[in-house]
């Protein structure tokens, strides 16, 4: 399957309903107390990110990043593209620009054909939208440096692969945790954007078997 058949095939499903919260769920951190956190939902800071495919090596990849040690949130944690809503634009625009700014690519090259499912962020107070956006030109990123420290792509059969969905055990601020993650070119993708990319997995995996 090329890029313009699954853009087809995506852009069909993303008209329908989105999967329930249990897609999101599978990937959700599990501690073995609850965590207190103050942020509130009503008050969450508007956000977007970006699953961002392309076609390479007739393969369809999509983008992840490896933050810096140095961003205020989420350092070192493996991301999507993506960041604050600024000024009262549309998310979609929060979505490309962000892109844009971590990783170089041209806002005009990027065709957004829908979104996810929101999700609200406790440990952060981000309510992050993800859209879907299709890559119009050769892939050649140009991370930010004070943001990215690193730009890998993973083939979206990677994702699918029900063998690459893991768990281990951490303590995290002082709690015994179960973590699920995905784990793509030996990096462990867990907490939001493992979330979001299960509900991608899901829509996914529909829109190609239609």
């Amino acid at each position: 399957m090329n890029l313009i058949v699954l853009k087809e095939k995506l852009t069909k499903r993303l008209k329908l309903n989105l999967p329930d919260m249990k897609t999101q769920l599978r990937m959700l951190v599990k501690p073995d107390k609850p965590f207190n956190f103050d942020n509130k939902a009503q008050d969450a800071i508007p956000a977007a990110v970006l699953i961002l495919l392309f076609e390479q090596d007739d393969d369809i990849h999509f983008v992840l990043t490896e933050r810096t040690h140095t961003v205020e949130h989420h350092r070192g944690q493996i991301s999507l593209p993506g960041g604050v809503q600024e000024n009262g634009e549309e998310l979609s625009f929060t979505a490309k620009r962000e892109t844009h700014e971590e990783i170089g690519i041209n806002p005009g090259e990027i065709d957004i054909i829908g979104k996810l499912s929101s999700l609200f962020v406790i440990a952060s107070g981000f309510n992050i939208q993800p859209y879907i956006g299709i890559h119009n030109s050769v892939f050649e990123p140009n991370p930010a440096p004070n943001e990215v420290a690193s730009v890998f792509w993973v083939p979206i059969e990677d994702l699918v692969n029900d063998e690459n969905m893991k768990s281990e055990h951490r303590n995290i601020r002082g709690h015994d945790v179960d973590v699920p993650y995905f784990h793509f070119n030996d990096h462990k993708v867990w907490g939001a954007t493992a979330m979001i990319l299960s509900e991608f997995k899901t829509v996914l995996i529909e829109a190609l078997d239609a």
